[in-house]
């Protein structure tokens, strides 16, 4: 049986990461992918992510997202590919909606460089939104949006170029763990290695016993539509965005990528689906519909007809905190990132590698701890 210091078993957003900083530092990884490398059944497809410090979901987060910053624009050096775009990023809503407080509370925990606006100040600076005037909105400059498969193929490349094997089209049957590490079975074969990272995404139940009670997956929907004025929507003039009504949060992009612009409601329908079943990544017309109602009242300028409607799929834990932890000594897991945890894979592959090699970090994932669930 071929035996590797370390085997990844999800070649996505996480794994693709881990795979790269463990080969860079000269242990014999293998990344094994259920799809392709990238594909669009999971979490890591859909052109871009948004990148943001003024991070409403808990101040915690700011020092990791920080780290992150610093590894894509290593990554992006090294390649030469435009990854982390700089765009500005804007969240506005009710001043005590949930994402507003909770940037401004990240920002004055971590002196975040920021400015602020109200609704009429903010359809001033960017005049494709169009929100009521008591409105509350932070905007942080260093915002911007990451291309998620080009992220995912960076990381593969750079893996590969540095010694480390990716295997796609290969899904893991089982694996065991053994006195001298573990032992991974898939449909093509046997492996063994010392030490193994799940970061499976949706499937991540079916492979760690410990997290099923604990993951929910839930089908997610971005829509990209053709504004009337494509200019608006460059990314000189339009940054991304969450727009917190107090109903619902949703989110988008400029132009970038594929033609349109870009939005989804976070958390969608909230419809929990099994990532097996290939008709919830098949777009209905509830979504396109749904999608049309906010970009009409608070982005007119971007409301115009459907160009794209392209699933993907959300893994939750119950808090919405991510889990980044060893199970067991030869096992670490990479899971539940519920919908905001894209931006993180560059630190979180360094975690998951010091993790896999070290058995610790000096990271700040404290909070992703299972433990805790």
């Amino acid at each position: 049986m071929p035996r590797h210091d370390v085997i990844v078993v999800g070649v996505g957003g996480m794994g693709s990461a881990a795979c790269y900083h463990l080969a860079r530092r000269g242990v014999d990884v293998l990344g094994l992918e259920r799809f392709d490398v990238p594909h669009n059944r999971g979490s890591s497809h859909g052109d871009t992510r948004i990148f943001r410090t003024a991070y409403h979901e808990h101040p915690d987060y700011v020092p990791l997202a920080r780290v992150a910053v610093e590894e894509w624009r290593a990554l992006d050096a090294a390649t030469e590919r435009d990854l982390l775009k700089t765009t500005g990023y804007v969240v506005a809503g009710p001043p005590e909606s949930e994402a507003v407080r909770g940037a401004r509370t990240s920002c004055d925990a971590h002196d975040i460089d920021h400015e602020t606006y109200d609704g009429a100040e903010l359809a001033d600076a960017v005049p494709a939104f169009d929100v009521p005037d008591d409105y509350e909105a932070v905007y942080e400059a260093e915002g911007g949006l990451l291309r998620a498969e080009e992220c995912v193929a960076a990381h593969v490349e750079g893996a590969v170029a540095a010694g480390g094997a990716v295997r796609g089209r290969e899904p893991v049957e089982s694996w065991t763990e053994t006195a001298d590490g573990v032992r991974v079975r898939t449909d093509d074969g046997t492996y063994t290695a010392d030490h193994l990272v799940v970061a499976a995404g949706a499937w991540t139940d079916d492979l760690v016993p410990e997290l099923a009670s604990h993951l929910v997956v839930e089908r997610q929907v971005f829509r990209w539509f053709v504004p009337p004025e494509p200019s608006v929507f460059s990314p000189e003039r339009f940054p991304t965005f969450v727009l917190d009504t107090g109903e619902r949060e949703f989110y988008g992009f400029p132009s970038v990528g594929r033609p349109g612009v870009k939005i989804g409601i976070h958390h969608h329908f909230g419809e929990t689906v099994d990532p097996d079943d290939r008709s919830a990544l098949e777009p209905r017309p509830a979504d396109e519909r749904a999608l049309s109602d906010d970009a009409a009242r608070y982005l007119p300028a971007a409301a115009g007809p459907t160009l794209s409607l392209v699933p993907c799929l959300y893994t939750n834990t119950p808090d919405r905190n991510f889990v980044v932890d060893r199970v067991s000594p030869s096992v670490t897991v990479a899971a539940g990132f519920s919908g905001h945890g894209f931006k993180f894979a560059s630190a979180v592959g360094r975690a998951l590698a010091d993790l896999a090699v070290e058995g610790s970090t000096d990271l700040p994932i404290d909070r992703f701890s299972l433990d805790r669930l």
